[in-house]
């Protein structure tokens, strides 16, 4: 009896160590967090034998596994091949398979011996590899064994970004399009027109900024002197986003935010509500927006390629019925403009505030609902219209301005906010009628010194927390505060860092810098110093020390002769010059907020946000912000001696 007492305590105890040892794998961290996650044990590793298969005779997936493999490749270093056929064990095989559940987005993913990755659509398939690029690079080339099912609450998953009022170069666009896919947000509304506000230009309507960017062969002079996109360029760029699975919806506001056409053309320019309003009552108005939105809509290949098209209309004056009326018409007009051409239009919603008699079409019809009382969330969709949640209370990033959001509170996004949630009104999650979420960065300060490095410090973490909301919607399993130190550890997207910026204890070093001397790291942000040797020579002004084709660091500046760096069309430099002769130890150190010079140790000048002020009195202000992402990518050709450059990830800190 003791015996088998003892043989049975002993089975016990061997069957719950292989249960410990065979302990099922936890959930990976992945943004949007996975709708549905059985854990098996083991890993599977990826291997340079590790083929990505798809079936034969299937196009889309064949495009979906090659840029799988590419962007396998700039991450991690590692050549998958890439095979139509039959996936054998250790390959990575992509295959269509319908599922009700799933959507159209939706996607599998079973780890064993071999990955096997199905899906309703090739946009789900790719999805899916946005996942295993993420759960490789916050867990390693070992994938844990496991099956996943995912799918998204939203349709419309977005970021719109005004490049109207600061120009967007087409590079920063494009390394968007694949940042946002790489979380899994598929809508990017590029705002192409818009004007700064005149109290900051003296009052002056000539004088104020605006801008049209697009390139105009019908309009010609129309088009921003100050940056702007070729037609072909604006193309090439929607063509990338439409192999990432990403929607570029153009939008020309109309007719508010309209100073640029009106400068172009001031017959067409209201003399009652502001010459950035356009004159409803005129004829010509018409004239000139059906010939705008003709010019890049005609034809079987037209500049605006996608199937939806943003008509602005919004912040128009309700002073009295009959400009009501003649809003609403206009509303109209513009909206069966575009569906002429094939497109479903898209306006921000102002109903509410231009409420009247004259019908507006409803059908097909998606409105951006961004205030409660331009247009009433619940009385919009009693009407029959689809909305996208965009609340300004919760979703306006406006950087430096003092209004709206400098950063998104992500926390209380995270932990209570869902497309459902639109100003005060609360609709039930799904709802039919509300297609999804965008987010966005208004650029209403021109001048400001803001750069593209500045919006994306403000972007990157709203773009991160809002993945997860308009993917997975009101539940979140990982708390917030795991998931905010979590999510740093994942890339702005496959091979792109645009800020600089490098996880744990970061350190790069050169003996020497050579003139014209190429480095490997691009540029470094979010917190650093950077440390050189200079013997210097004589220098011409505008002598560079390093730039990377955005930032420019100078040795002796354009204008003084000063240390300084410029980006985005701002100079800013500080109160020192270099002596022809002169030895010194150089430290540049800076973060998102400001920028700072020590010379042999000793801090000389910090740059930090500061306040302009306009108009008598000083009634108007402006903060002007003077960071630096420290350009590394090229040293340019200067006459001094640089030498014993260090450069870590630690700011305030001369090496």
């Amino acid at each position: 009896m003791k015996k088998i007492l003892y043989l049975f305590i002993t089975a016990v105890c061997l069957l719950t160590s292989a249960s410990a040892v065979a302990q099922k794998n936890e959930k990976p961290f992945v943004i949007p967090e996975l709708r549905e996650w059985k854990g098996g044990t083991g890993t599977f590793a990826v291997t340079d034998g590790t083929r990505i298969v798809y079936p034969k005779n299937s196009p889309e997936l064949a495009a979906v596994a090659a840029q799988f493999a590419a962007d396998y490749k700039k991450m991690f270093g590692t050549e998958l091949a890439v095979a139509e056929g039959a996936a054998k064990k250790g390959d990575i095989a992509l295959t269509i398979k319908k599922d009700k559940k799933l959507g159209n987005e939706g996607y599998t993913i079973k780890i064993g011996n071999k990955v096997e990755i199905a899906a309703t659509t090739a946009t789900g398939a790719f999805w899916a590899t946005r996942t295993i690029l993420q759960m490789t690079e916050t867990g390693g080339v070992g994938l844990p064994q496991g099956t996943i099912r995912d799918w998204p609450d939203y349709a419309m998953r977005g970021f719109m970004l005004d490049c109207g009022r600061k120009y967007i170069p087409i590079e920063f666009l494009r390394e968007y399009v694949e940042f946002m896919a790489y979380y899994k947000m598929n809508t990017f509304q590029i705002h192409l027109n818009d004007n700064g506000f005149k109290q900051f230009f003296g009052h002056d309507w000539s004088k104020t900024q605006s801008a049209f960017r697009l390139e105009s062969e019908y309009f010609p002079g129309l088009t921003a002197r100050d940056g702007y996109y070729t037609k072909q360029e604006f193309i090439d760029f929607q063509k990338l986003a439409e192999g990432l699975f990403v929607e570029i919806i153009p939008e020309i506001d109309v007719p508010a935010h309209s100073l640029a056409f009106t400068k172009y053309r001031p017959e067409i320019g209201s003399t009652e509500y502001g010459v950035d309003h356009l004159d409803l009552f005129k004829e010509e108005t018409y004239q000139f927006v059906d010939s705008l939105f003709d010019e890049y809509l005609k034809g079987d290949n037209p500049v605006f390629r996608g199937k939806r098209v943003h008509v602005g209309t919004d912040e128009y004056s309700n002073r009295d019925k009959a400009v009501v009326e003649q809003f609403r018409h206009f509303t109209n007009h513009c909206l069966t403009l575009v569906e002429g051409y094939g497109k479903q239009a898209m306006a921000w919603g102002a109903l509410t505030h231009a409420q009247g008699d004259t019908p507006v079409k409803v059908d097909n019809i998606i409105l951006s609902a961004w205030y409660n009382g331009y247009a009433d969330p619940a009385k919009m969709i009693e009407l029959g219209y689809d909305l996208v949640s965009i609340p300004d209370g919760y979703l306006y990033i406006v950087p430096a301005a003092g209004y709206y959001y400098d950063y998104l509170n992500c926390k209380h996004l995270y932990e209570a906010w869902t497309p459902a949630q639109i100003g005060n009104q609360k609709f039930d999650e799904r709802h039919p009628k509300i297609k999804g979420g965008m987010f966005a960065v208004w650029n209403d300060h021109p001048g400001n010194g803001i750069s593209c490095n500045d919006i994306h410090y403000r972007v990157y973490p709203a773009m991160q927390t809002l993945a997860v909301k308009m993917w997975t919607g009101a539940e979140p399993k990982l708390p917030y505060e795991q998931f905010d130190q979590a999510r740093t550890a994942l890339s702005d997207a496959p091979g792109i860092n645009i800020n600089g910026r490098y996880n744990g204890n970061f350190e790069f070093q050169k003996e020497v810098v050579m003139p014209g001397a190429k480095n490997d790291i691009k540029n470094i942000g979010e917190e650093y110093s950077v440390s050189f040797t200079v013997e210097a020579a004589k220098e011409q002004k505008g002598t560079v020390l390093f730039c990377d084709g955005v930032s420019t660091v100078y040795l002796c500046d354009p204008i003084e002769g000063k240390i300084g760096f410029s980006r985005d069309g701002y100079l800013n430099t500080f109160n020192y010059s270099l002596f022809p002769g002169e030895k010194a130890r150089i430290t540049i150190s800076g973060d998102r907020n400001e920028t700072k010079l020590y010379v042999d140790g000793k801090l000389i000048e910090t740059l930090a946000k500061t306040t302009l002020y306009f108009n008598e009195g000083g009634k108007d202000k402006m903060y002007y912000t003077s960071t630096l992402v420290f350009p590394l990518a090229e040293a340019g050709n200067f006459k001094s001696k640089v030498s014993n450059l260090i450069v870590v990830n630690k700011k305030d800190n001369p090496q």
